[in-house]
Protein backbone atom coordinates (compact mmCIF):
# COMPACT_ATOMS: atom_id res chain seq x y z
CA UNK A 1 0.00 0.00 0.00
CA UNK A 2 1.09 3.23 -0.85
CA UNK A 3 1.88 5.93 1.93
CA UNK A 4 0.95 8.94 0.57
CA UNK A 5 1.21 10.95 3.41
CA UNK A 6 4.42 10.24 4.06
CA UNK A 7 5.53 10.89 0.57
CA UNK A 8 4.26 14.15 0.61
CA UNK A 9 6.04 15.05 3.76
CA UNK A 10 8.78 14.16 2.41
CA UNK A 11 9.21 15.93 -0.37
CA UNK A 12 7.23 18.98 1.00
CA UNK A 13 10.18 19.35 3.50
CA UNK A 14 12.47 19.98 0.25
CA UNK A 15 11.07 21.60 -1.71
CA UNK A 16 9.70 24.65 0.12
CA UNK A 17 11.82 27.43 0.55
CA UNK A 18 14.48 27.36 2.97
CA UNK A 19 16.18 30.93 4.93
CA UNK A 20 19.06 31.71 2.53
CA UNK A 21 22.42 33.70 3.13
CA UNK A 22 22.93 35.32 -0.26
CA UNK A 23 26.36 37.22 -0.45
CA UNK A 24 27.09 39.70 -3.11
CA UNK A 25 30.46 41.04 -3.34
CA UNK A 26 32.50 43.15 -6.37
CA UNK A 27 34.42 45.91 -7.14
CA UNK A 28 33.37 49.47 -6.95
CA UNK A 29 31.13 50.57 -9.99
CA UNK A 30 29.84 46.85 -11.01
CA UNK A 31 26.47 47.90 -10.17
CA UNK A 32 25.90 45.29 -7.63
CA UNK A 33 23.30 47.72 -5.51
CA UNK A 34 21.14 47.52 -9.18
CA UNK A 35 21.56 44.42 -9.00
CA UNK A 36 20.32 43.90 -5.49
CA UNK A 37 17.46 46.01 -6.02
CA UNK A 38 16.04 44.47 -8.98
CA UNK A 39 16.31 41.44 -7.14
CA UNK A 40 14.48 42.28 -4.56
CA UNK A 41 11.65 44.12 -6.60
CA UNK A 42 11.06 40.81 -8.36
CA UNK A 43 11.03 38.40 -5.93
CA UNK A 44 7.70 39.46 -4.65
CA UNK A 45 9.34 39.51 -0.63
CA UNK A 46 11.00 36.34 -0.51
CA UNK A 47 14.42 38.32 -1.31
CA UNK A 48 15.22 40.92 0.95
CA UNK A 49 17.93 43.36 1.57
CA UNK A 50 20.12 42.87 4.35
CA UNK A 51 20.31 46.14 6.91
CA UNK A 52 23.63 46.91 8.12
CA UNK A 53 24.12 48.81 11.77
CA UNK A 54 26.20 51.96 11.44
CA UNK A 55 28.04 54.08 14.45
CA UNK A 56 27.81 57.04 11.98
CA UNK A 57 25.02 59.52 12.26
CA UNK A 58 22.21 59.68 9.54
CA UNK A 59 22.63 61.57 6.83
CA UNK A 60 19.58 63.82 4.79
CA UNK A 61 16.90 61.25 3.56
CA UNK A 62 18.30 57.91 5.74
CA UNK A 63 15.51 56.52 8.00
CA UNK A 64 16.45 54.27 11.07
CA UNK A 65 16.07 50.73 9.89
CA UNK A 66 15.00 51.00 6.27
CA UNK A 67 18.56 52.45 5.57
CA UNK A 68 21.15 51.25 8.80
CA UNK A 69 20.37 50.74 12.65
CA UNK A 70 22.02 53.91 13.82
CA UNK A 71 23.67 52.73 16.84
CA UNK A 72 26.19 55.13 17.14
CA UNK A 73 28.49 54.97 20.34
CA UNK A 74 27.20 52.02 21.25
CA UNK A 75 28.87 50.03 18.05
CA UNK A 76 31.90 48.98 20.42
CA UNK A 77 30.09 47.39 23.25
CA UNK A 78 27.87 45.45 20.79
CA UNK A 79 31.03 44.21 19.01
CA UNK A 80 31.94 42.27 22.24
CA UNK A 81 28.29 41.35 22.88
CA UNK A 82 28.72 39.12 19.42
CA UNK A 83 26.15 41.21 18.37
CA UNK A 84 27.36 41.04 14.30
CA UNK A 85 28.42 38.32 12.06
CA UNK A 86 30.94 40.51 10.68
CA UNK A 87 32.03 44.28 11.14
CA UNK A 88 34.69 46.59 9.71
CA UNK A 89 35.57 50.09 10.04
CA UNK A 90 35.36 52.42 7.07
CA UNK A 91 37.01 55.79 7.33
CA UNK A 92 35.58 56.76 10.81
CA UNK A 93 32.52 54.85 11.04
CA UNK A 94 32.07 50.84 11.63
CA UNK A 95 29.61 49.07 10.24
CA UNK A 96 28.39 45.75 10.77
CA UNK A 97 26.01 42.94 9.79
CA UNK A 98 23.30 42.50 12.94
CA UNK A 99 22.93 38.89 13.46
CA UNK A 100 19.71 38.91 15.15
CA UNK A 101 18.12 40.53 12.02
CA UNK A 102 19.68 37.84 9.85
CA UNK A 103 18.30 35.46 12.13
CA UNK A 104 14.84 36.51 12.01
CA UNK A 105 15.09 37.02 7.95
CA UNK A 106 16.21 33.57 7.68
CA UNK A 107 13.24 32.01 10.14
CA UNK A 108 10.98 33.05 7.84
CA UNK A 109 12.73 31.60 5.06
CA UNK A 110 14.07 34.32 2.83
CA UNK A 111 16.67 34.69 1.22
CA UNK A 112 18.52 37.80 2.42
CA UNK A 113 21.30 39.75 0.54
CA UNK A 114 24.87 41.09 2.54
CA UNK A 115 26.51 43.50 0.38
CA UNK A 116 29.56 43.18 1.60
CA UNK A 117 33.17 43.35 0.59
CA UNK A 118 35.11 40.48 0.34
CA UNK A 119 36.96 40.01 3.63
CA UNK A 120 33.29 40.17 5.53
CA UNK A 121 32.09 37.92 2.65
CA UNK A 122 35.10 35.47 3.56
CA UNK A 123 34.39 35.94 7.50
CA UNK A 124 30.46 34.71 6.97
CA UNK A 125 31.45 31.69 4.94
CA UNK A 126 32.89 30.55 7.93
CA UNK A 127 29.93 31.06 10.15
CA UNK A 128 27.06 29.70 7.30
CA UNK A 129 28.68 26.84 5.62
CA UNK A 130 25.28 26.72 3.38
CA UNK A 131 25.78 30.56 2.84
CA UNK A 132 25.54 31.55 -1.07
CA UNK A 133 28.21 33.72 -2.18
CA UNK A 134 28.42 35.43 -5.19
CA UNK A 135 31.64 37.32 -6.85
CA UNK A 136 30.25 39.88 -9.71
CA UNK A 137 32.93 41.12 -12.33
CA UNK A 138 33.33 43.81 -14.20
CA UNK A 139 33.88 43.04 -18.12
CA UNK A 140 37.29 44.45 -17.70
CA UNK A 141 39.39 47.26 -15.81
CA UNK A 142 39.32 49.46 -18.37
CA UNK A 143 35.05 49.55 -18.84
CA UNK A 144 35.31 49.76 -14.77
CA UNK A 145 37.44 52.82 -14.91
CA UNK A 146 35.12 54.04 -17.64
CA UNK A 147 32.15 53.61 -15.23
CA UNK A 148 34.06 55.76 -12.51
CA UNK A 149 34.91 58.36 -14.75
CA UNK A 150 31.77 58.73 -15.34
CA UNK A 151 29.91 59.40 -12.11
CA UNK A 152 32.59 62.24 -11.34
CA UNK A 153 32.74 61.49 -7.81
CA UNK A 154 36.15 60.34 -7.90
CA UNK A 155 39.41 61.98 -8.44
CA UNK A 156 42.01 60.37 -10.93
CA UNK A 157 43.91 59.34 -7.99
CA UNK A 158 40.93 57.85 -5.82
CA UNK A 159 39.91 56.26 -9.40
CA UNK A 160 43.35 54.72 -9.10
CA UNK A 161 42.94 53.05 -5.72
CA UNK A 162 39.57 51.88 -6.51
CA UNK A 163 41.40 50.11 -9.39
CA UNK A 164 44.04 48.50 -7.90
CA UNK A 165 41.53 47.30 -4.89
CA UNK A 166 39.89 45.29 -7.59
CA UNK A 167 42.67 43.45 -8.62
CA UNK A 168 44.03 42.46 -4.47
CA UNK A 169 40.71 41.37 -4.18
CA UNK A 170 40.74 38.68 -6.90
CA UNK A 171 42.84 36.65 -4.38
CA UNK A 172 39.33 36.32 -2.40
CA UNK A 173 37.90 35.05 -5.45
CA UNK A 174 38.48 31.06 -4.04
CA UNK A 175 36.02 31.85 -1.15
CA UNK A 176 33.12 32.44 -3.70
CA UNK A 177 30.97 30.13 -5.01
CA UNK A 178 30.06 31.74 -8.60
CA UNK A 179 31.69 34.80 -10.28
CA UNK A 180 29.29 36.59 -12.89
CA UNK A 181 30.43 39.26 -15.34
CA UNK A 182 28.00 42.28 -15.11
CA UNK A 183 27.72 42.79 -18.80
CA UNK A 184 24.35 43.19 -19.21
CA UNK A 185 21.95 44.35 -15.97
CA UNK A 186 19.36 41.99 -17.46
CA UNK A 187 20.98 39.01 -17.76
CA UNK A 188 22.87 39.54 -14.61
CA UNK A 189 19.77 39.96 -12.60
CA UNK A 190 17.82 36.38 -14.09
CA UNK A 191 21.19 34.37 -13.77
CA UNK A 192 21.31 35.21 -9.96
CA UNK A 193 17.71 34.43 -9.45
CA UNK A 194 18.16 31.27 -11.39
CA UNK A 195 21.36 30.31 -9.15
CA UNK A 196 19.04 31.10 -5.67
CA UNK A 197 16.17 29.23 -6.66
CA UNK A 198 18.70 26.43 -7.72
CA UNK A 199 20.33 26.48 -4.31
CA UNK A 200 16.93 26.59 -1.80
CA UNK A 201 15.87 23.58 -3.59
CA UNK A 202 19.02 21.75 -2.90
CA UNK A 203 18.91 18.78 -0.28
CA UNK A 204 21.28 20.02 2.28
CA UNK A 205 22.73 17.35 5.00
Amino acid sequence: MLNNKVFNSAVKKHLENRGLLVVISSPTAVGKTTVCRELVRRSNGSIVNSISATSRSPRKGEKEGRDYFFVGEKFPKLVKKGRFLEWEKVHESYYGTPKKYIEKQMAEKKAIILTIDVKGGAALRKKFKNALLIFLLPPSLAVMKKRLEKRGSETAAQIKVRLNTAVKELKYLSQYDYLIVNDSLKETVKIVESIILAKRQLIIK
